[in-house]
């Protein structure tokens, strides 16, 4: 059994069930929802984990995982926004901005190397425990204030990143640290990889 592949199949599984139970059963399923965004989580950070140690974190798994990551937090924006429209409306310019930017990440990864992007930067890392944090507060508690604003600027700050990435790097890669590991690898200069993007 691939374990790696079985935990980003059972990531990808959940976005369904969160948007099911939060359109059908609603407020009564917030806490169960809370629940799965953070066996996903734990799901995101084994996958890498197990397949660093077997010694199978090719290209394609990384890609797998990227991509499922994606769509997994779009299911629980798309929840919390049946859960409370309203306060996704007041906050919405915010974030259409976010999702413009990753649009904006895509199109030009797309664009320069015909293949999406796939940068697990330690930026984007620390959005993603910022969303965990926010949509923790979100969900369970209707309730957006600090834990949303970090968010929001972890965002945009990663988005940056992801996006100057793309554009130094001559040629397209997965698993690249930062901006800075970017211009490295344009230089040629060698640098060791740290473990944590292989989560």
């Amino acid at each position: 059994m691939n374990i790696p592949k079985t935990l980003i199949l059972f990531r990808l599984l959940l976005a369904p069930t969160i948007l099911i139970l939060a359109y059908f059963i609603g407020e009564n399923a917030k806490m169960l929802i809370v629940i799965l965004m953070y066996l996903g989580l734990i799901s995101d950070i084994l996958d890498g984990i197990i397949a660093r140690k077997q010694n199978i974190s090719s290209e394609q798994l990384r890609r797998m995982d990227s991509q499922t990551d994606m769509i997994f937090w779009l299911s629980i924006g798309f929840a919390t926004w049946f859960l409370y429209p309203e306060l996704i409306a007041r906050n919405s310019v915010f974030i259409w901005t976010i999702l413009a930017m990753e649009l904006a990440c895509y199109v030009i990864s797309l664009l320069k190397f015909k293949k999406e992007t796939c940068t697990h930067a330690f930026l984007s890392k620390l959005w993603g425990i910022s969303l965990l944090v926010a949509f923790t507060s979100l969900i369970g508690f209707n309730h957006a204030g600090i834990p949303f604003n970090v968010a929001i600027v972890m965002g945009l700050i990663s988005h940056i990143d992801r996006i100057l990435i793309t554009l130094i790097l001559p040629k397209w890669t997965h698993d690249i640290p930062s901006t800075y590991h970017a211009y490295l690898i344009r230089k040629g200069i060698k640098f060791k990889r740290n473990t944590y993007l292989n989560g």
